[in-house]
């Protein structure tokens, strides 16, 4: 844990931060100030200096939009705000769980044993869908930092709560994931099947798609 992490995420415990952030990163691409302000229910000039804390901080990123109409009299760019691309993290006392994963990946890789580890990834996800269930899947993936959202007719998973370990093993990491998914839905009473690799840039690889369309 370093202290710029501690400080960072210290922001987020004022309300208005805290909403502000929650519109940003939630709208899955770039907000202005005078969305987020509405979103937050405060003013735009209020929005606007904790949308510029909040990149000072490194929990958000900003940039400008051009006008959708061009030439004289379109106006200024508009200024935007995304959520950043890195990540913060707070543990007391410091643990280091994502080295470890690390290395238990590339000990798969280097044996061969995908097969043997989506399986733990199914009976894992099975054991966590038993723990809840009669929930709702959407509860249940948000709880675990999916960031679920609606979308043509499919559960979409805006974030992959196992980033970090997909950009260096992308494949055992993907599959595993899908397995730990449908093995949740599984142990939810659920389809299984419906979650399937659907990878979207930016986002999870796996996306669940309607019942109706498993019927």
């Amino acid at each position: 844990m370093s202290d710029d992490d501690l400080n960072a995420l210290a922001l987020l415990h004022d309300p208005v931060r805290r909403s502000l952030y929650e519109a940003v990163a939630g709208s899955g691409g770039e907000v202005g100030r005078a969305e987020a302000a509405e979103a937050a229910g405060v003013s735009r000039t209020l929005a606007g200096h904790h949308l510029d804390r909040l990149v000072e901080a490194g929990l958000l990123e900003s940039g400008f939009r051009r006008p959708e109409r061009g030439g004289p009299g379109s106006g200024r760019p508009a200024k935007v705000y995304r959520r950043a691309a890195g990540e913060r993290s707070v543990s007391l006392p410091p643990r280091e769980y994502g080295v470890l994963a690390s290395v238990l990946a590339a000990v798969v890789d280097t044996l061969g044993a995908e097969e043997e580890a989506e399986r733990a990834a199914r009976a894992a996800g099975e054991r966590l869908g038993r723990g809840h269930r009669g929930e709702p899947v959407e509860a249940v993936l948000r709880a675990r930092g999916y960031e679920p959202y609606a979308a043509r007719g499919r559960l979409r998973l805006r974030n992959c709560p196992f980033h970090a370990l997909s950009r260096e093993q992308p494949l055992l990491v993907c599959s595993m994931n899908l397995a730990l998914c449908q093995g949740l839905l599984a142990g939810l009473g659920d389809v299984p099947e419906r979650a399937v690799l659907d990878p979207l840039v930016g986002e999870c690889c796996v996306s669940l798609t309607s019942k109706t369309n498993e019927d």
